[in-house]
Order: C-alpha cells, then structure tokens, then sequence
C-alpha cells in the first residue's frame, strides 16, 4: 500500500485524531444498520474509498469524509469546526492587537 506524501508529515495527533474519526464512522455505521456497501453508495464513493474513510486514512478527500458524516447525520457539525467564535488562539491574538488608547481625530475647524 502507498502512502501519501501528507501521511508522512502528519503529526502524531493529527494522525490519531483522524483514526479516531473514522472508528466513530465506523461505530455509528454499526449502529445504523448499514453495511459499507451501503455508506459507500450513499457517500457516491467506492467501497475501497469507504473503507479507507472508516481507517482515517489522511488522503481521503474531505469531501468523501462530509458525505459520510451527511449520511450518518452529522453534516450539522462540520460547519462549527472552524467556528472564528470558537478560535481560542484567534481571539486572543485579536484582543493583543487592540490599541492601548483610543484618540479622536480633530476636525478642522469650518471656515
């Protein structure tokens, strides 16, 4: 099996967040009922595609990954992950840029 060139720099994290994912696909697949001949139909991808999904592999595309998460009820989800509401390192580099003192312009004065 080859791997993707993005499977070789994936940090180790990222790398377990993603097999994680894909045994909660798979576990709430079970739970549904479906085959993977069935999610894979669904998703409109291969079975071979399906499986690899369901392995967290890092070259699926995040498309394939959606439709699967859309099929178990999950799309919902997808638009929170990254929320600027939520971005902890985003807000606080915003509140750093803030000025120490706000001044008002003068205007000039009107002839």
């Amino acid at each position: 099996i080859m791997k993707s060139r993005i499977a070789d720099h994936l940090p180790g994290k990222l790398g377990h967040a993603l097999t994680r994912l894909g045994f909660d696909i798979q576990v709430a697949r079970k739970k549904r009922g479906l085959t993977i001949a069935m999610m894979a139909e669904r998703t409109g991808v291969a079975a071979p595609t399906y499986r690899r999904i369901e392995r967290g592999e890092p070259s699926v595309s995040l498309g394939a990954i959606a439709m699967a998460l859309f099929v178990l009820g999950f799309s919902e989800r997808i638009k929170d992950l990254a929320d600027p509401g939520t971005d902890d390192q985003g807000l606080a580099l915003d509140a750093a840029r803030l000025p120490q003192r706000v001044r008002v312009k003068r205007q000039a004065p009107a002839l």
